[in-house]
């Protein structure tokens, strides 16, 4: 990579590197938080601290949906909320399209504008939602072979340091 990666890029990265640590079998989801350039948060989904997890039992599900599960943006949030960090007016960058309650949940703790990477199940009434309160949602191409560009670079860097 000859060029520094757009910033939506390498946030998006992020999160997709953060949703490798999801311990759901459905669909592994990572959510970053950022604030004027800098990660202030991440999240992935996964169980309650102390809980079991899907990888180990399998999914608790009721309706269709695994209850067990917390969703990375929600955690993301919640972790802002632990260790006390202001998230109005941040941005969250997200592997997947926010479900209907992390469009609330965004909505009510103030961030400005989603980007993610897949569209899923994008819900109208979050849709809806989100362009009532004036939070942008924005989808990001990765450009094929992304990654593939990434391990090149670090081939690279390991040659250059023997």
């Amino acid at each position: 990579m000859s060029n520094r990666i757009p910033w939506d890029q390498y946030f998006l990265a992020q999160s997709l590197m953060l949703s490798m640590r999801s311990t759901c079998q459905r669909l592994m989801v990572g959510a970053v938080i950022v604030r004027d350039k800098r990660i202030i948060s991440g999240g992935y989904n996964g169980s309650v601290s102390g809980e079991v997890h899907c990888l180990d039992e399998g999914c608790y599900m009721e309706d269709g949906h695994c209850v067990r599960t917390i969703h990375a943006e929600m955690n993301a949030l919640l972790q802002c909320a632990k260790f006390g960090a202001p998230t109005a007016g941040a941005e969250i960058y997200v592997s997947h399209f926010p479900c209907l309650q992390c469009s609330k949940a965004i909505i009510q703790a103030g961030i400005s504008k989603i980007y993610y990477l897949y569209n899923y199940h994008n819900h109208p009434y979050a849709l809806h939602l989100l362009d009532q309160a004036g939070i942008a949602y924005q989808e990001v191409q990765l450009e094929e072979g992304f990654f593939k560009e990434v391990g090149q670079q670090h081939q690279k860097n390991l040659k250059q340091t023997d």
